[in-house]
């Protein structure tokens, strides 16, 4: 059992080491940090999607921006979309799961807005039918998928594809750029404000 665990751990680390030489993955980090703090110091928002395990993560990003990362500090404007279990219930019920994201985007979001969805396929429909509705209202679109992208790769501004198809590789790696993004951001938001 103990050669399986470092087995599963060895490819943790390798999708990591991956991530780490991907100049264009780091650099969507980078550009993502900026993007948020100039939509911050605009008196935008930021928005997270996911499901499952996606939408944990999703979740605690959110809590990241909103408590705090490592410092103390003001909440920054964050959170996950689906914290609101009468609102996901009574519309994946009266209407669709599909949709469950698309009406909040289109009923709270506004232009300048970031909204970010994980999801490892890409192709989670919630999250596609949001974003769809996000490019109509002028709110930028962040996908953090697996090594394709699915159907998010072409409605996401800025795209974080982790270059893996395994999904907990994905959501592992989604979790260390998303503390990153967390931390660069809370640095240079509180440093320049």
């Amino acid at each position: 059992m103990q050669n399986k665990i470092r087995n599963i751990i060895s490819e943790s680390v390798a999708v990591k080491n991956k991530v780490l030489q991907n100049t264009a993955l780091l650099k969507a980090v980078e550009d993502i940090t900026n993007l948020t703090v100039q939509a911050l110091k605009n008196g935008n928002r930021v928005y997270f999607c996911g499901n499952g395990g996606s939408a944990a993560d999703a979740q605690h990003l959110a809590a990241e921006f909103s408590g705090r990362f490592y410092t103390d500090r003001e909440a920054l404007p964050a959170e996950a979309l689906h914290v609101n279990t009468s609102y996901l219930t009574a519309v994946a019920n009266d209407y669709s799961y599909d949709v469950v994201y698309a009406r909040l985007v289109r009923g709270i979001c506004n232009k300048g807005d970031v909204l970010i969805g994980l999801s490892t396929s890409g192709n989670s429909a919630n999250i596609v039918k949001a974003f769809e509705v996000a490019r109509e209202k002028g709110v930028t679109t962040i996908g953090f998928t697996g090594e394709t992208g699915g159907k998010m790769k072409d409605l996401s501004d800025y795209l974080l594809n982790v270059p893996s198809t395994d999904t907990p590789r994905i959501q592992e790696s989604h979790i260390l750029l998303g503390h990153i993004y967390c931390q660069l951001v809370e640095e240079k938001y509180f440093s320049e404000a």
